[in-house]
C-alpha cells in the first residue's frame, strides 16, 4: 500500500502513471528501475521516476565510457530518433484507461474487439487474379482449398482504368497486373463455384468502383444471394490516388458524388459492404514514410466523413462501413505503434469532432498488407523473412485481415508455388508462434507507447498543416502530399546509396555473380485475343436495345442529381460493358489532368 506521503503527491495529481504495464492500472508496475531489490517491487509509481532518472543517468555513464557504438542510423524509417533505452520516464504521462483502455473499448489503442484472436483469428487474403476470368477462378478456388478466408481481388490496368480489352489502349496490358473484367459475363466466370454469402471478397478497385460493385451485386442476384448478405470491400479511394496511386479517371469533385452516392446506397441495400477501403498502402508505396502514411490516410478518411455529412447523411448511417487498409514495413515497432495510434485518433475524433454516437463509428478497422516496396529482386528469398516479420508486426498491430507477398512479386505476378509458401506464412504465425493468444502482447513497452505518443503527435501536425491550406482537395491541388512523399522517397534512397541503411542483397552483403532461377508466372499474348472475342461474343449477343437504353439512363442520372447506383445496377444487367460506362461518365465527368509540382 502506498505510504500517506504517496497518497498525498497521487491526489495532488504531480505526476500520472509511470509506465503502465499491459494488464496495469497506471499506478503500479513491476519493479523500481534502480536494481530490483525487494523494496523497490510493488511501489514503482509516481514517487520512483527521480530514482529511475537518477539510475539512468548513472546507466548512460557506464554506456559512455566502455560501451562500442556501430556506425548505423539509429532512427525509424519516418527519421523519427530511436533512444538506446526506454524507461519509464518515456511513458510518465500515460493514462492507462484514457490513453490506452481495454481491447474492445474506447479509444481502442489495443484493438477494436474485445477478444481479438482469441475470439477469431484474422481474415486470411492473397491478393490475386491474372489473365482470364477462367485462370484467377482457379487460383481462388486453389487458395480456398488450402485455406484462405477470403478473396481479394487484382484487376488489369484497363478495368483499373475504365477501358474494355479491345480498346487501342487496353494493348499490351490485357490480364498482365490482374484479372480483366469487361462485362457481367467475365463477372459471372470469375466467381463461378464460388458462394457469394459464404466469402468476402475484396476488390482493389477504385475509379470504376462502383461499377465492379454492381457487377458483383448482380452476381449474387444469379446465385440467389441477396444484396444485404453480401459481405465485403471495394478500395473506392479516390482522394489517394489523386495524392500517390495515380489511377483516377475524373477530377476530385464528381468522383466524390460517386462515391457518396454509394455510401448512401450501400447503407440501405448492402448494409455488410465497405463502401470505401481508405489506403495508406499505395501512399506508402509511393514512398512516404510511416508517419505520412498514417496522417495523409486518416486525413483521406475524414474527408469522406465529412463528404458523406455534407451530402446530408447521418454519420453513424455510413462510418461503421468505412475500413481503412495500411501497408506494414520493415520497420517492425513503428509499423505496430502507427497501426495502435492510428485505432486511438480515429476514434477519438470520430466521437469528438463529428459527433458520432454509434461506437461501430468510432472503430478503425484495417486489413494490412506487406510492402510490396520492400521486396527485391536480388536475393529474392530473402523476401520471404521481409514478408514474416512484416506480416507479424501486422498482427500484433491488431489486424483485422492480412496479405502476405509473395517473393517472385517484384519480378511478376506470383507463382502458385510462392502464393502457397506465403499463405503458410500467414498460417505459421496464426498457429505456431502463440503471438494469437495474447491481446497487444507489446501494450505497456515503454518503447512502443512512447513511439505511438509520437506517431499521434506528429499526425496532429500534419493535420493542422493540411487544414491551413484548406483541406484535402485544396492540398491535392496545392501538390502538397505529393512534394513531402517526395521528399521523403529521395531521403530514403539518398540513406540507401550512402549506406546509412542496408537492404541486405541490395547494397551490402550482396552475393556477386550468383544467379537465382526462379520459375515466374507470365502472362501471352493469347490472353488479350481470347478476351477480345469475349467482348465482342457479349456485344454481339446481348439485347442492345436494354444495353443502349441503360447507358442513356446513366447519362441523365450523371447530368442530373440522381444516386448513380441503380442505373450502373440496370446497364450491368443489360452486359454493357464497363468501358462503355466510363466512357458515358467520361462524356459528362471529364477527365483529371494533374497540375505539375516541383520542389
Amino acid at each position: 500500500m502506498a505510504d500517506a506521503e504517496t497518497k498525498k503527491k497521487t491526489e495532488a495529481g504531480e505526476t500520472r502513471g509511470a509506465g503502465a504495464t499491459g494488464g496495469g492500472t497506471g499506478t503500479a508496475s513491476s519493479g523500481g528501475g534502480s536494481g530490483g531489490s525487494s523494496s523497490g517491487r510493488g511501489s514503482s509509481g509516481p514517487q520512483d521516476l527521480d530514482a529511475i532518472a537518477k539510475a539512468r543517468e548513472e546507466w548512460e555513464r557506464k554506456v559512455s565510457e566502455s560501451a562500442r557504438v556501430r556506425d548505423a542510423l539509429f532512427s525509424t524509417i519516418s527519421g523519427q530518433e530511436v533512444k538506446p533505452l526506454y524507461t519509464p520516464e518515456d511513458t510518465r504521462d500515460l493514462d492507462y484507461l484514457e490513453d490506452l483502455g481495454f481491447p474492445g473499448e474506447f479509444p481502442y489503442t489495443r484493438g477494436v474487439r474485445h477478444n481479438m484472436y482469441r475470439g477469431r483469428l484474422w481474415t486470411m487474403r492473397q491478393f490475386s487474379g491474372f489473365g482470364t476470368a477462367e485462370d484467377s477462378n482457379a487460383r481462388y478456388k486453389f487458395l480456398l482449398k488450402h485455406g484462405q478466408t477470403g478473396l481479394s481481388v487484382a484487376f488489369d490496368m484497363p478495368t483499373i482504368m475504365g477501358y474494355d480489352s479491345d480498346h487501342l489502349r487496353a494493348e499490351g496490358e490485357v490480364g498482365v497486373c490482374g484479372v480483366a473484367i469487361d462485362s457481367l459475363h467475365d463477372m459471372e466466370v470469375l466467381f463461378d463455384g464460388i458462394p457469394l454469402d459464404k466469402v468476402s471478397t475484396s476488390m482493389t478497385i477504385n475509379a470504376p468502383a462502383a461499377i465492379l460493385l454492381a457487377l458483383y451485386i448482380c452476381v449474387g442476384e444469379k446465385q440467389g444471394v441477396s444484396s444485404k448478405d453480401l459481405r465485403g470491400t471495394i478500395q473506392n479511394d479516390l482522394l489517394k490516388e489523386y495524392i500517390a496511386q495515380k489511377s483516377w479517371i475524373f477530377p476530385p469533385k464528381p468522383s466524390m458524388r460517386i462515391i457518396t452516392d454509394i455510401m448512401e446506397y450501400c447503407a440501405e441495400d448492402v448494409p455488410k459492404w465497405n463502401t470505401i477501403s481508405i489506403s495508406g498502402y499505395h501512399i506508402r508505396e509511393a514512398g512516404s514514410t510511416a508517419l505520412q502514411e498514417l496522417a495523409f490516410t486518416l486525413a483521406d478518411g475524414f474527408a469522406y466523413v465529412e463528404a458523406g455529412i455534407e451530402a446530408g447523411m447521418d454519420v453513424d448511417a455510413f462510418a461503421p462501413r468505412l475500413s481503412f487498409f495500411f501497408n506494414s514495413h520493415m520497420d517492425f515497432f513503428e509499423e505496430i505503434a502507427k497501426f495502435r495510434a492510428a485505432r486511438r485518433i480515429w476514434a477519438k475524433d470520430m466521437k469528438e469532432k463529428y459527433g458520432a454516437k454509434d461506437p461501430r463509428s468510432w472503430l478503425l478497422r484495417f486489413h494490412t498488407q506487406t510492402a510490396g516496396c520492400s521486396l527485391t529482386a536480388q536475393q529474392p528469398f530473402n523476401n520471404i523473412v521481409r514478408t514474416a516479420l512484416e506480416a507479424l508486426a501486422g498482427v500484433m498491430g491488431g489486424t483485422q485481415s492480412l496479405h502476405t507477398n509473395s517473393m517472385d512479386e517484384t519480378l511478376a505476378l506470383p507463382s502458385e508455388e510462392a502464393v502457397h509458401v506465403a499463405l503458410r506464412t500467414q498460417q505459421v504465425i496464426a498457429h505456431e508462434s502463440g503471438v494469437p493468444n495474447v491481446i497487444d502482447p507489446l501494450g505497456g513497452s515503454y518503447y512502443v507507447e512512447a513511439l505511438t505518443d509520437e506517431m499521434e503527435e506528429g499526425c496532429r501536425e500534419y493535420f493542422r498543416k493540411i487544414d491551413e491550406l484548406g483541406g484535402v482537395i485544396p492540398a491535392i491541388e496545392k501538390g502538397f502530399f505529393q512534394r513531402d512523399i517526395a521528399k521523403a522517397a529521395f531521403t530514403y534512397q539518398r540513406e540507401l546509396e550512402e549506406k546509412k541503411r542496408i537492404i541486405v542483397g541490395v547494397n551490402d552483403l550482396v552475393d556477386e555473380g550468383e544467379e537465382v532461377k526462379i520459375d515466374l508466372l507470365r502472362i501471352g499474348p493469347e490472353v488479350e485475343k481470347r478476351q477480345r472475342e469475349v467482348v465482342a461474343k457479349v456485344k454481339g449477343e446481348r439485347d442492345s436495345g436494354a444495353a443502349e437504353k441503360a447507358l442513356e439512363g446513366l447519362k441523365a442520372a450523371a447530368e442530373g442529381d440522381d444516386n448513380l447506383m441503380p442505373h450502373f445496377l440496370k446497364c450491368c444487367r443489360a452486359y454493357v460493358t464497363e468501358g462503355e460506362m466510363i466512357g458515358v461518365l467520361r462524356e459528362v465527368f471529364g477527365e483529371y489532368r494533374e497540375p505539375p509540382t516541383y520542389w
